[in-house]
């Protein structure tokens, strides 16, 4: 999937990928704000789509490619590996930076929704194996629930939601061709430096000889998400809170369907020819739960339980609490996988 390279040329790769992850975030978030504002749609829905959606085009590659390779483990693994760094580490580092406002529609919809597609994928496992046909089930439920969520977020904005504070006019909007050059130019530099990071850390990974499914879930998963973490810290330094929400919500709904559907209906997961399963029981007791644990803190940490319509606040202290579980769980991952 990634050839070999030399250990000051990965070097190299990181430095100049974190300074383009930088650069381009900034200008990423910039046109996709404009685009919203031009356009007049909900900046939830621009950040679920556009943002979400293509901030998850490295783990969409990573995990066809691994698929065609034959490495299901590698596959799965980066894909929900991703989805729970979403929640514990982005959303996290994104309140720690600035407490997110979070609308009714997402703590009663969209973090619910997340933890039963969770549920889901954990009874499409269960038997150990994933046909074709049941990924192409996967692929469906994507494609129903995607279109679903954005008309519903779209009517409720109609209605009046209170999520979103009157702003000051910033004064004439950019020309509407100049921000989608912005957002496709970030989108595309954000991408490309992902992969340069993740490219070093993998050749990295081949020498300390761990296994597929931690690479995946750790490395892999990481940097493939470097995309999302980039847009959701410079979304919260402006105080974009349905960017960020819209970001992570998006990348985990393609991650859990699409990119595991189109994945698997590549490649099946079926055992080896020996009897070899077809990929590690811990994504069913161990990752996939977790997922859903995850998704559903979305719900109880942002629920307003004062006055449940209006909009509420994930502080700094919930945040603190998904870094936590995150390297609690990082913690037990490498022990399950060195002792396994």
């Amino acid at each position: 999937m990634y050839s070999d390279i030399p250990l000051w040329l990965s070097l190299v790769f990181m430095a100049g990928g974190l300074v383009a992850l930088a650069w381009s975030s900034d200008l990423f978030v910039d046109g996709a704000a404009e685009v919203a504002k031009a356009l007049g749609i909900s900046p939830f829905i621009i950040g679920m789509v556009i943002i979400g959606f293509g901030t998850s085009a490295p783990e969409l590659c990573v995990s066809t490619m691994s698929g065609l390779s034959g490495h299901a483990n590698l596959s799965l693994g980066n894909a929900y590996g991703s989805c729970i760094f979403n929640i514990a580490v982005i959303l996290g580092v994104a309140t720690l930076i600035f407490p997110l406002v979070v609308k009714p529609s997402v703590s009663f919809v969209a973090g619910p929704g997340l933890a039963t597609i969770s549920l889901f994928s954990m009874w499409v496992l269960r038997d150990g194996v994933c046909s074709r046909i049941e990924a192409w089930v996967l692929l469906g439920a994507f494609f129903v629930v995607l279109p679903l969520y954005c008309w519903y977020d779209q009517k409720t904005k109609k209605a009046g939601n209170l999520s979103e504070p009157p702003k000051a006019d910033d004064g004439p909007a950019p020309r509407l061709w100049v921000s989608i050059v912005k957002l496709v130019v970030g989108l595309g530099v954000l991408i490309g430096s992902s992969h340069v990071l993740v490219w070093g850390a993998v050749d990295f990974a081949k020498f300390c000889r761990v296994s597929d499914l931690m690479i995946g879930l750790t490395i892999v998963a990481a940097g493939t998400s470097l995309p999302e973490l980039a847009s959701a810290v410079a979304s919260a330094r402006r105080g974009e809170h349905e960017f960020v929400l819209g970001n992570i919500i998006g990348s985990n709904l393609f991650n859990t369907l699409a990119v595991v559907g189109l994945a698997t209906c590549i490649s099946p997961l079926v055992p080896g020819p020996n009897g070899e399963p077809a990929f590690s029981h811990y994504v069913l007791t161990r990752d996939l739960p977790l997922m859903t644990a995850l998704s559903l803190s979305i719900m109880f940490f942002g629920i307003n339980w004062k006055h449940l319509k209006w909009p509420g606040a994930i502080q700094r202290k919930e945040a603190w609490s998904w870094i936590l579980v995150f390297v609690a769980y990082t913690l037990l991952m490498f022990y399950q996988e060195t002792h396994g």
